[in-house]
Protein backbone atom coordinates (compact mmCIF):
# COMPACT_ATOMS: atom_id res chain seq x y z
CA UNK A 1 0.00 0.00 0.00
CA UNK A 2 1.20 3.57 -0.70
CA UNK A 3 2.02 5.65 2.35
CA UNK A 4 -0.11 8.74 2.94
CA UNK A 5 1.54 12.17 2.77
CA UNK A 6 0.53 13.77 6.09
CA UNK A 7 0.96 17.32 4.77
CA UNK A 8 -1.24 16.97 1.71
CA UNK A 9 -3.37 13.94 2.48
CA UNK A 10 -2.25 12.21 -0.74
CA UNK A 11 -0.35 8.93 -0.99
CA UNK A 12 3.40 9.19 -1.62
CA UNK A 13 4.77 7.44 -4.74
CA UNK A 14 6.46 4.10 -4.28
CA UNK A 15 10.23 4.60 -3.84
CA UNK A 16 12.18 3.41 -6.91
CA UNK A 17 15.95 3.16 -7.56
CA UNK A 18 17.49 5.55 -10.04
CA UNK A 19 17.16 4.06 -13.51
CA UNK A 20 20.84 4.50 -14.33
CA UNK A 21 22.23 3.19 -11.05
CA UNK A 22 24.52 0.21 -11.57
CA UNK A 23 23.22 -3.12 -10.37
CA UNK A 24 19.48 -2.21 -10.44
CA UNK A 25 17.00 -3.83 -12.73
CA UNK A 26 14.03 -1.94 -14.09
CA UNK A 27 11.90 -0.55 -11.22
CA UNK A 28 8.68 -2.41 -10.56
CA UNK A 29 5.35 -0.71 -11.26
CA UNK A 30 2.65 -1.56 -8.71
CA UNK A 31 -0.55 -2.72 -10.39
CA UNK A 32 -3.37 -0.18 -10.52
CA UNK A 33 -5.81 -2.88 -9.53
CA UNK A 34 -7.38 -3.96 -7.29
CA UNK A 35 -7.39 -0.54 -5.61
CA UNK A 36 -7.25 2.23 -8.24
CA UNK A 37 -8.48 4.61 -5.56
CA UNK A 38 -4.95 4.57 -4.20
CA UNK A 39 -3.84 6.72 -7.13
CA UNK A 40 -6.96 8.74 -7.99
CA UNK A 41 -10.46 9.96 -7.17
CA UNK A 42 -13.58 11.41 -8.79
CA UNK A 43 -15.27 14.40 -7.19
CA UNK A 44 -18.98 15.13 -7.04
CA UNK A 45 -18.92 16.98 -10.36
CA UNK A 46 -17.33 13.94 -12.10
CA UNK A 47 -13.84 15.37 -12.44
CA UNK A 48 -11.22 12.61 -12.42
CA UNK A 49 -7.96 13.27 -10.56
CA UNK A 50 -4.70 11.32 -10.46
CA UNK A 51 -2.58 11.59 -7.30
CA UNK A 52 1.13 12.35 -7.82
CA UNK A 53 4.02 13.38 -5.62
CA UNK A 54 3.32 17.00 -6.62
CA UNK A 55 -0.36 16.75 -5.74
CA UNK A 56 -3.56 16.05 -7.60
CA UNK A 57 -3.99 16.60 -11.34
CA UNK A 58 -7.25 16.51 -13.25
CA UNK A 59 -7.12 13.99 -16.05
CA UNK A 60 -10.71 13.87 -17.29
CA UNK A 61 -14.44 13.80 -16.54
CA UNK A 62 -16.56 10.76 -15.73
CA UNK A 63 -20.35 10.79 -15.91
CA UNK A 64 -21.15 7.44 -17.45
CA UNK A 65 -21.40 5.48 -14.24
CA UNK A 66 -20.33 5.25 -10.63
CA UNK A 67 -17.07 6.83 -9.41
CA UNK A 68 -15.60 3.33 -8.83
CA UNK A 69 -16.31 2.38 -12.44
CA UNK A 70 -14.71 5.61 -13.58
CA UNK A 71 -11.53 4.95 -11.60
CA UNK A 72 -11.37 1.40 -13.02
CA UNK A 73 -11.71 2.83 -16.54
CA UNK A 74 -8.81 5.27 -16.07
CA UNK A 75 -6.79 2.61 -14.25
CA UNK A 76 -7.16 0.34 -17.32
CA UNK A 77 -5.80 3.16 -19.46
CA UNK A 78 -2.80 3.22 -17.13
CA UNK A 79 -2.44 -0.56 -17.46
CA UNK A 80 -2.45 -0.23 -21.25
CA UNK A 81 0.27 2.39 -21.03
CA UNK A 82 2.27 0.29 -18.57
CA UNK A 83 1.90 -2.79 -20.82
CA UNK A 84 3.27 -0.80 -23.76
CA UNK A 85 6.28 0.23 -21.66
CA UNK A 86 6.86 -3.33 -20.44
CA UNK A 87 6.73 -4.60 -24.02
CA UNK A 88 9.30 -2.01 -25.08
CA UNK A 89 11.52 -3.02 -22.17
CA UNK A 90 11.19 -6.77 -22.81
CA UNK A 91 11.98 -6.49 -26.51
CA UNK A 92 14.88 -4.15 -25.81
CA UNK A 93 16.50 -6.35 -23.16
CA UNK A 94 16.01 -9.56 -25.19
CA UNK A 95 17.65 -7.93 -28.20
CA UNK A 96 14.58 -8.41 -30.38
CA UNK A 97 13.64 -4.75 -30.37
CA UNK A 98 15.13 -1.81 -32.23
CA UNK A 99 16.91 0.46 -29.69
CA UNK A 100 16.20 3.53 -31.80
CA UNK A 101 12.46 2.79 -31.99
CA UNK A 102 12.40 1.95 -28.28
CA UNK A 103 14.12 5.24 -27.45
CA UNK A 104 11.69 7.27 -29.56
CA UNK A 105 8.60 5.55 -28.18
CA UNK A 106 9.75 5.65 -24.55
CA UNK A 107 10.71 9.32 -24.86
CA UNK A 108 7.31 10.22 -26.31
CA UNK A 109 5.49 8.33 -23.56
CA UNK A 110 7.76 9.87 -20.91
CA UNK A 111 7.09 13.39 -22.19
CA UNK A 112 3.35 12.71 -22.27
CA UNK A 113 3.06 11.43 -18.71
CA UNK A 114 2.48 14.93 -17.35
CA UNK A 115 -0.75 15.14 -19.37
CA UNK A 116 -1.69 11.46 -19.57
CA UNK A 117 -5.35 10.78 -18.82
CA UNK A 118 -4.69 7.76 -16.65
CA UNK A 119 -4.89 6.79 -12.99
CA UNK A 120 -1.92 4.85 -11.60
CA UNK A 121 1.57 5.06 -10.13
CA UNK A 122 2.94 7.60 -12.59
CA UNK A 123 6.20 8.01 -10.63
CA UNK A 124 7.01 4.32 -10.88
CA UNK A 125 6.06 4.29 -14.55
CA UNK A 126 8.26 7.33 -15.14
CA UNK A 127 11.16 5.57 -13.41
CA UNK A 128 10.67 2.54 -15.63
CA UNK A 129 10.57 4.75 -18.70
CA UNK A 130 13.81 6.39 -17.55
CA UNK A 131 15.30 2.92 -17.31
CA UNK A 132 14.10 2.00 -20.81
CA UNK A 133 15.43 5.28 -22.23
CA UNK A 134 18.80 4.83 -20.55
CA UNK A 135 19.01 1.24 -21.74
CA UNK A 136 18.07 2.23 -25.29
CA UNK A 137 20.64 5.04 -25.31
CA UNK A 138 23.28 2.63 -24.06
CA UNK A 139 22.28 0.08 -26.72
CA UNK A 140 22.45 2.73 -29.42
CA UNK A 141 25.87 3.85 -28.20
CA UNK A 142 27.02 0.24 -28.10
CA UNK A 143 25.68 -0.38 -31.60
CA UNK A 144 27.45 2.72 -32.85
CA UNK A 145 30.67 1.59 -31.18
CA UNK A 146 30.25 -1.85 -32.73
CA UNK A 147 29.74 -0.32 -36.15
CA UNK A 148 32.88 1.77 -35.71
CA UNK A 149 34.75 -1.24 -34.44
CA UNK A 150 33.51 -3.33 -37.36
CA UNK A 151 34.53 -0.59 -39.80
CA UNK A 152 37.97 -0.34 -38.20
CA UNK A 153 38.30 -4.13 -38.32
CA UNK A 154 37.25 -4.19 -41.96
CA UNK A 155 39.76 -1.47 -42.83
CA UNK A 156 42.47 -3.24 -40.85
CA UNK A 157 41.70 -6.54 -42.54
CA UNK A 158 41.84 -5.04 -46.03
CA UNK A 159 45.05 -3.25 -45.12
CA UNK A 160 46.49 -6.57 -43.94
CA UNK A 161 45.38 -8.29 -47.16
CA UNK A 162 46.88 -5.49 -49.26
CA UNK A 163 50.16 -5.73 -47.34
CA UNK A 164 50.19 -9.53 -47.75
CA UNK A 165 49.59 -9.15 -51.49
CA UNK A 166 52.42 -6.62 -51.72
CA UNK A 167 54.76 -8.96 -49.87
CA UNK A 168 53.82 -11.85 -52.15
CA UNK A 169 54.38 -9.66 -55.21
CA UNK A 170 57.81 -8.62 -53.98
CA UNK A 171 59.16 -11.85 -52.46
CA UNK A 172 57.33 -15.07 -53.22
CA UNK A 173 58.76 -17.64 -55.62
CA UNK A 174 56.17 -20.29 -54.79
CA UNK A 175 54.26 -19.40 -57.93
CA UNK A 176 51.32 -21.76 -57.69
CA UNK A 177 50.79 -21.33 -53.96
CA UNK A 178 51.22 -17.55 -54.24
CA UNK A 179 48.79 -17.36 -57.17
CA UNK A 180 46.25 -19.43 -55.23
CA UNK A 181 46.71 -17.18 -52.22
CA UNK A 182 46.13 -14.01 -54.25
CA UNK A 183 42.90 -15.51 -55.60
CA UNK A 184 41.86 -16.41 -52.05
CA UNK A 185 42.64 -12.84 -50.94
CA UNK A 186 40.44 -11.51 -53.73
CA UNK A 187 37.58 -13.79 -52.68
CA UNK A 188 37.91 -12.68 -49.07
CA UNK A 189 38.22 -9.02 -50.15
CA UNK A 190 34.78 -9.19 -51.78
CA UNK A 191 33.20 -10.39 -48.52
CA UNK A 192 34.53 -7.52 -46.39
CA UNK A 193 31.93 -4.75 -46.03
CA UNK A 194 31.61 -1.52 -44.14
CA UNK A 195 34.65 0.38 -45.46
CA UNK A 196 34.04 3.92 -46.68
CA UNK A 197 34.35 4.42 -50.42
CA UNK A 198 37.50 6.56 -50.40
CA UNK A 199 39.46 4.21 -48.14
CA UNK A 200 38.20 1.18 -50.02
CA UNK A 201 39.33 2.61 -53.37
CA UNK A 202 42.81 3.38 -52.02
CA UNK A 203 43.22 -0.11 -50.59
CA UNK A 204 41.91 -1.71 -53.78
CA UNK A 205 44.49 0.16 -55.85
CA UNK A 206 47.26 -1.21 -53.63
CA UNK A 207 45.97 -4.75 -53.92
CA UNK A 208 45.43 -4.52 -57.68
CA UNK A 209 48.90 -3.09 -58.23
CA UNK A 210 50.44 -5.92 -56.19
CA UNK A 211 48.61 -8.56 -58.25
CA UNK A 212 49.83 -7.03 -61.50
CA UNK A 213 53.42 -6.90 -60.22
CA UNK A 214 53.25 -10.54 -59.18
CA UNK A 215 51.88 -11.62 -62.58
CA UNK A 216 54.66 -9.78 -64.41
CA UNK A 217 57.34 -11.32 -62.21
CA UNK A 218 55.83 -14.79 -62.58
CA UNK A 219 55.71 -14.42 -66.39
CA UNK A 220 59.36 -13.43 -66.46
CA UNK A 221 60.24 -16.38 -64.25
CA UNK A 222 58.58 -18.93 -66.49
CA UNK A 223 60.21 -17.47 -69.59
CA UNK A 224 63.58 -17.97 -67.94
CA UNK A 225 62.50 -21.42 -66.78
CA UNK A 226 61.84 -22.48 -70.36
CA UNK A 227 65.45 -21.63 -71.21
CA UNK A 228 66.72 -23.59 -68.23
CA UNK A 229 64.63 -26.63 -69.14
CA UNK A 230 66.00 -26.67 -72.64
CA UNK A 231 69.52 -26.71 -71.19
CA UNK A 232 68.47 -29.44 -68.72
CA UNK A 233 67.21 -31.58 -71.61
CA UNK A 234 70.55 -31.35 -73.38
CA UNK A 235 72.47 -32.20 -70.19
CA UNK A 236 70.24 -35.21 -69.44
CA UNK A 237 70.76 -36.58 -72.94
CA UNK A 238 74.52 -36.48 -72.26
CA UNK A 239 74.07 -38.34 -68.98
CA UNK A 240 71.91 -40.96 -70.69
CA UNK A 241 74.64 -41.58 -73.26
CA UNK A 242 77.19 -42.28 -70.53
CA UNK A 243 74.76 -44.42 -68.51
CA UNK A 244 74.06 -46.58 -71.52
CA UNK A 245 77.78 -46.88 -72.32
CA UNK A 246 78.74 -48.32 -68.89
CA UNK A 247 75.71 -50.61 -68.51
CA UNK A 248 77.80 -53.61 -69.70
CA UNK A 249 80.64 -53.03 -67.20
CA UNK A 250 81.78 -55.85 -64.89
CA UNK A 251 83.60 -53.50 -62.54
CA UNK A 252 80.76 -53.68 -60.04
CA UNK A 253 82.04 -51.35 -57.34
CA UNK A 254 83.42 -48.53 -59.48
CA UNK A 255 80.51 -48.61 -61.93
CA UNK A 256 77.91 -48.60 -59.15
CA UNK A 257 79.69 -45.56 -57.70
CA UNK A 258 79.61 -43.84 -61.08
CA UNK A 259 75.89 -44.49 -61.42
CA UNK A 260 75.43 -42.86 -58.02
CA UNK A 261 77.34 -39.80 -59.31
CA UNK A 262 75.29 -39.78 -62.49
CA UNK A 263 72.10 -39.77 -60.41
CA UNK A 264 73.34 -36.75 -58.46
CA UNK A 265 74.21 -34.97 -61.72
CA UNK A 266 70.78 -35.89 -63.11
CA UNK A 267 69.05 -34.24 -60.17
CA UNK A 268 71.33 -31.22 -60.41
CA UNK A 269 70.50 -30.80 -64.10
CA UNK A 270 66.96 -29.76 -63.24
CA UNK A 271 63.72 -30.50 -65.04
CA UNK A 272 63.52 -30.78 -68.80
CA UNK A 273 60.37 -29.66 -70.66
CA UNK A 274 57.33 -31.48 -69.34
CA UNK A 275 56.62 -33.31 -72.60
CA UNK A 276 60.08 -34.93 -72.66
CA UNK A 277 61.29 -35.17 -69.05
CA UNK A 278 59.56 -38.47 -68.28
CA UNK A 279 60.83 -40.14 -71.47
CA UNK A 280 64.39 -39.04 -70.70
CA UNK A 281 64.10 -40.47 -67.20
CA UNK A 282 62.85 -43.82 -68.50
CA UNK A 283 65.92 -44.12 -70.78
CA UNK A 284 68.29 -43.20 -67.95
CA UNK A 285 66.65 -45.62 -65.54
CA UNK A 286 66.67 -48.43 -68.11
CA UNK A 287 70.47 -48.14 -68.44
CA UNK A 288 70.84 -48.29 -64.65
CA UNK A 289 68.45 -51.20 -64.34
CA UNK A 290 70.38 -53.19 -66.93
CA UNK A 291 73.67 -52.82 -65.03
CA UNK A 292 72.21 -53.49 -61.60
CA UNK A 293 70.24 -56.51 -62.87
CA UNK A 294 73.52 -58.04 -64.08
CA UNK A 295 75.22 -57.22 -60.79
CA UNK A 296 72.28 -58.64 -58.85
CA UNK A 297 72.57 -61.94 -60.72
CA UNK A 298 76.27 -62.19 -59.85
CA UNK A 299 75.62 -61.26 -56.25
CA UNK A 300 72.77 -63.77 -56.02
CA UNK A 301 75.18 -66.54 -57.04
CA UNK A 302 77.65 -65.33 -54.40
CA UNK A 303 74.90 -65.14 -51.81
CA UNK A 304 73.96 -68.75 -52.55
CA UNK A 305 77.58 -69.74 -51.91
CA UNK A 306 77.60 -67.80 -48.65
CA UNK A 307 74.33 -69.46 -47.62
CA UNK A 308 75.91 -72.88 -48.18
CA UNK A 309 78.90 -71.82 -46.08
CA UNK A 310 76.52 -70.78 -43.31
CA UNK A 311 74.82 -74.19 -43.43
CA UNK A 312 78.20 -75.93 -43.12
CA UNK A 313 79.15 -73.74 -40.18
CA UNK A 314 75.85 -74.57 -38.53
CA UNK A 315 76.74 -78.26 -38.84
CA UNK A 316 80.09 -77.56 -37.16
CA UNK A 317 78.32 -75.64 -34.41
CA UNK A 318 76.05 -78.61 -33.68
CA UNK A 319 79.20 -80.68 -33.18
CA UNK A 320 80.98 -77.94 -31.19
CA UNK A 321 78.04 -77.39 -28.84
CA UNK A 322 78.19 -81.09 -27.83
CA UNK A 323 81.74 -80.66 -26.46
CA UNK A 324 81.80 -81.31 -22.67
CA UNK A 325 84.97 -79.71 -21.30
CA UNK A 326 84.13 -80.76 -17.74
CA UNK A 327 84.30 -84.46 -18.66
CA UNK A 328 87.60 -84.45 -20.59
CA UNK A 329 89.31 -81.08 -20.94
CA UNK A 330 92.13 -82.23 -23.24
CA UNK A 331 89.76 -84.00 -25.60
CA UNK A 332 87.53 -80.92 -25.64
CA UNK A 333 90.45 -78.65 -26.51
CA UNK A 334 91.55 -80.95 -29.30
CA UNK A 335 88.04 -81.15 -30.77
CA UNK A 336 87.66 -77.37 -30.61
CA UNK A 337 90.97 -76.80 -32.46
CA UNK A 338 89.88 -79.12 -35.24
CA UNK A 339 86.51 -77.35 -35.54
CA UNK A 340 88.16 -73.94 -35.63
CA UNK A 341 90.44 -75.02 -38.50
CA UNK A 342 87.48 -76.29 -40.52
CA UNK A 343 85.56 -73.10 -39.66
CA UNK A 344 88.25 -70.91 -41.19
CA UNK A 345 88.47 -73.09 -44.31
CA UNK A 346 84.74 -72.78 -45.03
CA UNK A 347 84.97 -69.04 -45.72
CA UNK A 348 82.43 -66.20 -45.70
CA UNK A 349 78.76 -66.32 -44.76
CA UNK A 350 75.95 -63.79 -45.38
CA UNK A 351 76.66 -60.57 -43.50
CA UNK A 352 73.46 -60.78 -41.45
CA UNK A 353 74.52 -64.25 -40.13
CA UNK A 354 78.09 -63.37 -39.05
CA UNK A 355 77.28 -62.18 -35.53
CA UNK A 356 74.92 -65.07 -34.82
CA UNK A 357 77.28 -67.84 -36.00
CA UNK A 358 80.47 -66.36 -34.54
CA UNK A 359 78.64 -65.76 -31.29
CA UNK A 360 77.65 -69.39 -30.97
CA UNK A 361 81.23 -70.55 -31.64
CA UNK A 362 82.60 -68.05 -29.15
CA UNK A 363 80.24 -69.42 -26.50
CA UNK A 364 81.82 -72.87 -26.95
CA UNK A 365 85.31 -71.36 -26.83
CA UNK A 366 84.42 -69.52 -23.63
CA UNK A 367 83.11 -72.72 -22.04
CA UNK A 368 86.34 -74.60 -22.79
CA UNK A 369 88.42 -71.69 -21.52
CA UNK A 370 86.34 -71.53 -18.33
CA UNK A 371 86.85 -75.28 -17.73
CA UNK A 372 90.59 -74.86 -18.20
CA UNK A 373 90.67 -71.96 -15.72
CA UNK A 374 88.65 -73.96 -13.19
CA UNK A 375 91.03 -76.91 -13.34
CA UNK A 376 93.99 -74.63 -12.76
CA UNK A 377 92.38 -72.99 -9.74
CA UNK A 378 91.55 -76.37 -8.18
CA UNK A 379 95.21 -77.39 -8.31
CA UNK A 380 96.47 -74.06 -7.01
CA UNK A 381 99.04 -74.99 -4.25
CA UNK A 382 98.48 -71.79 -2.36
CA UNK A 383 94.74 -72.43 -1.97
CA UNK A 384 95.36 -76.01 -0.92
CA UNK A 385 97.91 -74.90 1.68
CA UNK A 386 95.54 -72.33 3.10
CA UNK A 387 92.77 -74.94 3.53
CA UNK A 388 95.23 -77.33 5.22
CA UNK A 389 96.31 -74.57 7.66
CA UNK A 390 92.68 -73.87 8.60
CA UNK A 391 92.05 -77.61 9.08
CA UNK A 392 95.08 -77.88 11.42
CA UNK A 393 93.88 -74.94 13.53
CA UNK A 394 90.43 -76.51 13.89
CA UNK A 395 92.05 -79.73 15.14
CA UNK A 396 94.20 -77.81 17.65
CA UNK A 397 91.24 -76.01 19.22
CA UNK A 398 89.12 -79.16 19.31
CA UNK A 399 91.96 -80.92 21.18
CA UNK A 400 92.22 -78.00 23.64
CA UNK A 401 88.47 -78.15 24.27
CA UNK A 402 88.58 -81.89 24.93
CA UNK A 403 91.57 -81.53 27.31
CA UNK A 404 89.90 -78.67 29.27
CA UNK A 405 86.65 -80.57 29.53
CA UNK A 406 88.52 -83.67 30.84
CA UNK A 407 90.13 -81.44 33.47
CA UNK A 408 86.70 -80.12 34.47
CA UNK A 409 87.41 -76.60 33.18
CA UNK A 410 84.19 -75.99 31.30
CA UNK A 411 84.91 -72.27 30.76
CA UNK A 412 88.16 -72.97 28.87
CA UNK A 413 86.50 -75.83 27.00
CA UNK A 414 83.69 -73.54 25.84
CA UNK A 415 86.13 -70.86 24.70
CA UNK A 416 88.17 -73.46 22.76
CA UNK A 417 84.93 -74.76 21.13
CA UNK A 418 84.07 -71.23 19.99
CA UNK A 419 87.53 -70.75 18.49
CA UNK A 420 87.33 -74.14 16.79
CA UNK A 421 83.91 -73.17 15.35
CA UNK A 422 85.33 -69.90 13.95
CA UNK A 423 88.25 -71.68 12.27
CA UNK A 424 85.91 -74.39 11.01
CA UNK A 425 83.80 -71.70 9.31
CA UNK A 426 86.91 -70.28 7.63
CA UNK A 427 87.96 -73.82 6.61
CA UNK A 428 84.58 -74.42 4.97
CA UNK A 429 84.87 -71.16 3.03
CA UNK A 430 88.38 -72.06 1.81
CA UNK A 431 87.29 -75.57 0.77
CA UNK A 432 84.25 -74.13 -1.00
CA UNK A 433 86.47 -71.70 -2.92
CA UNK A 434 88.69 -74.56 -4.08
CA UNK A 435 85.65 -76.66 -5.03
CA UNK A 436 84.12 -73.77 -7.03
CA UNK A 437 87.28 -73.50 -9.01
Amino acid sequence: MAQENTSTGTPAPHPVPHALHAGHAAPPVPPAEPAPSTWGRIDDEGTVYVITAEGERAVGVWQAGSPDEGLVHYARRFDDLRTEVELLETRLISGAGDPKHALTSATQIREGLAEAAVVGDLAALAARLDYVIAHAEKALASAKAEREEARAAAVARKQALAEEAEKIAAESTQWKAAGDRLRAILDEWKTIKGVDRKTDDELWKRFSKAREAFNRRRGSHFAELDKQRAAAKQRKEELIAEAEAISESDDWGETAGRYKDLMAEWKAAGRAPKDSDEALWQRFRAAQDKFFARRSAVFSERDAEFAQNAARKEELLVEAEKIDATANLEAAKSALRRIQEQWDEIGKVPRERIRELDGRLKAVQDAVKAAEDTRWRRTDPEAQARAAQFRERVAQFEAQAAKARAAGDERRAKKADEQAAQWREWLQAAEAAVADR
